[in-house]
């Protein structure tokens, strides 16, 4: 799962990166309100963790301008303040929680995995399934045919990036933006290297393989 951290406090930044990165998530970050909105209205995220105060647009005015765009990502918005009035108005805005700083990031984590679940539809599953590969979300682990397969956490994100929208293709730049957290090299067969290893642990000895490449286009879980 893919989440935008806003957060201008670097050190608070970083270690709420790292408490969500060793939790299996991939984390944007970002540390000014102007930069988020180009982010959270220009690329797919699971869920935004929004601070309210910030250099450039503030964390409301950031999630008033997604709702009235239509952008129904969830948003979780963090502030010092504790604040009766500010937490109403950030709900009336369309916040879907709120923590308040300092947090622990396993509370964090906690939060966002019911606010995805929540979310519904196949974005919000925590077990997911394709066939007879079966994908667990919460325990980060993956099973073909009752045998569980070892998988890296970037081999994780890239299958549960895969198995969430079975017959839907996938570009080798959404590939790495959303696994790597980086733009895609053209130079470099980085996304193609990471499919394969996956394909090996996932299809190999198995009657029905299940990701297929769509030449010239990218990659796809095939729908079973």
């Amino acid at each position: 799962m893919r989440i935008l951290v806003v957060e201008d406090q670097e050190k608070i930044a970083e270690f709420t990166r790292k408490g969500l990165e060793e939790s299996g998530f991939t984390v944007e970050l970002c540390l000014d309100g102007d930069s988020a909105f180009e982010l959270a209205t220009t690329r797919e995220f699971d869920a935004i963790v929004l601070d309210i105060m910030l250099p450039g647009k503030d964390g409301l005015s950031i999630l008033r301008g997604l709702r009235k765009r239509a952008i129904a990502t969830p948003v979780i918005l963090l502030t010092a303040r504790n604040e009766l009035n500010e937490r109403i108005e950030g709900f009336d805005l369309g916040a879907d929680d709120y923590l308040t700083k300092p947090f622990f990031v396993e509370e964090l984590v906690a939060r966002l995995q019911a606010l995805i679940r929540r979310s519904g539809g196949q974005a919000g599953k925590t077990i997911l399934q394709v066939g007879d590969l079966s994908l667990d979300v919460m325990k980060r682990q993956a099973h073909r045919c009752g045998k569980e397969i070892e998988l890296s956490q970037r081999e994780f994100s890239l299958l549960e990036y895969l198995i969430r929208s079975p017959g839907r293709v996938f570009s080798r730049s959404q590939i790495s933006q959303h696994v790597w957290n980086t733009h895609f090299d053209t130079g470099t067969n980085m996304v193609d290297v990471a499919v394969a290893r996956l394909r090996k642990k996932v299809d190999e000895g198995f009657e029905t393989p299940l990701i297929e490449t769509v030449r010239g286009v990218g990659y796809r879980m095939r729908e079973v």
